[in-house]
């Protein structure tokens, strides 16, 4: 559920607080009550900011004209400090201009510059992303880039390209706190549907539908959520299928980066890799992966995943003369058509199999 915040203004700070919300809309997932927040005439902060403990965030800007002179701490203590920490309401303070507010009043943030900003927003927030890569504090060479990729992926949804895998791991480290997750996809020698799987198995989600299908629910998912995906070695058109827009962020690395990965996803791509050299690869080590791949797949539900998988197998096993092998991926094929509600094409393929690899007797084929 969307987290809702109140930022308390004077009227006279109406553009700085618009600007501001702007950037938060874009960046933190929040939903603003932006007209509510503006202190009326004869109303003061504390009174503002005791009507914005309906939100789940209240954020009082700090500023000359939001605060009275004098303001004795006895007509704000209850409603900046005591009443939200009791009710439980999570309050974070803005300063505007040169007004210096007491420190009780904290946290505290200055929103005349955009690392104030962001520090406003990973608070809000106050998320960390799951997946951290395995890099090196950047360099300081890094910074001018770093901040180039914060302004258009970080601070709002975006997508870029960059050469270097370096400088993309290293923003993905930076930026955790930006994101409520970043996913991995290595994307060297790899397919749309093997892309796909992986995506959705990180996610949590059973793709048992077919790869275009697949696609749209995986872009339903992500534009919904401030995900940031990190494509590496995406140097194929396949790649800029996962920018998928929304509030979600893309980062598009033509080198590959860092190996390792989740070890549950290693003899899944094993299987996939060998199977794309099946030509040249020992055959005896192309069907063990092979069967290791699809118990796999099947258990994950990555059907599109594993359709593909038995249809290389079963170019090798053509190649190769292979009855029993053509015989066993047919048979799997047949019961992904049928899933998918292919009948004609499952028939036809099982007329094949029986009439090609199998002792069965054959019953006439009917048209249609």
């Amino acid at each position: 559920m969307t987290p809702t915040l109140f930022p308390c203004h004077a009227a006279p700070d109406r553009d700085l607080a618009a600007a501001l919300v702007a950037f938060l809309e874009r960046s933190a997932d929040v939903r603003v009550f932006f007209g509510e927040g503006e202190m009326r005439p004869g109303e003061d902060l504390a009174a503002k900011a005791r009507e914005a403990r309906m939100a789940d965030i209240v954020v009082p800007l700090l500023s000359r004209n939001s605060v009275p002179a004098p303001w004795p701490r006895a007509q704000w203590e209850g409603a900046l400090i005591g009443e939200p920490k009791a009710e439980g309401v999570r309050i974070g303070f803005v300063r505007c201009d040169e007004y210096v507010p007491p420190r009780v009043l904290a946290p505290q943030f200055d929103c005349r510059s955009l690392a104030g900003r962001r520090e406003l927003k990973r608070w809000i927030r106050d998320r960390v992303a799951s997946y951290v890569p395995p890099e090196t504090p950047p360099c300081p060479e890094l910074s001018a880039d770093l901040e180039v990729l914060g302004i258009a992926l970080a601070d709002r949804p975006g997508s870029e390209t960059v050469a270097s895998a370096n400088l993309a791991f290293a923003f993905a480290r930076v930026s955790s706190a930006d994101f409520d997750q970043i996913l991995r996809l290595r994307c060297g020698g790899r397919t749309l549907a093997a892309l796909a799987g992986d995506l959705a198995a990180q996610l949590g989600l059973r793709l048992e539908g077919e790869l275009e299908s697949n696609l749209e629910r995986l872009g339903d998912f992500c534009s919904a959520r401030r995900f940031l995906l990190l494509l590496d070695g995406a140097q194929s058109p396949a790649a800029h299928e996962f920018i998928f827009g929304g509030r979600c962020s893309t980062l598009l690395c033509s080198e590959p980066g860092p190996s390792g990965g989740p070890p549950e996803e290693e003899p899944v791509q094993d299987a996939q890799r060998v199977l794309l050299r099946a030509a040249s690869a020992d055959y005896r080590e192309v069907c063990r992966l092979a069967r290791i791949g699809r118990g796999l797949l099947r258990d994950q539900g990555r059907i599109a995943e594993l359709y593909e998988l038995m249809q290389q197998w079963r170019a090798a096993a053509e190649a190769r003369g292979d009855r029993g092998v053509l015989d066993e991926c047919s048979r799997e094929m047949v019961w992904i058509l049928e899933g998918w509600g292919r009948f004609d094409e499952a028939r036809r393929l099982e007329y094949h199999r029986v009439a090609e690899y199998g002792a069965q007797m054959l019953l006439p084929l009917e048209d249609s």
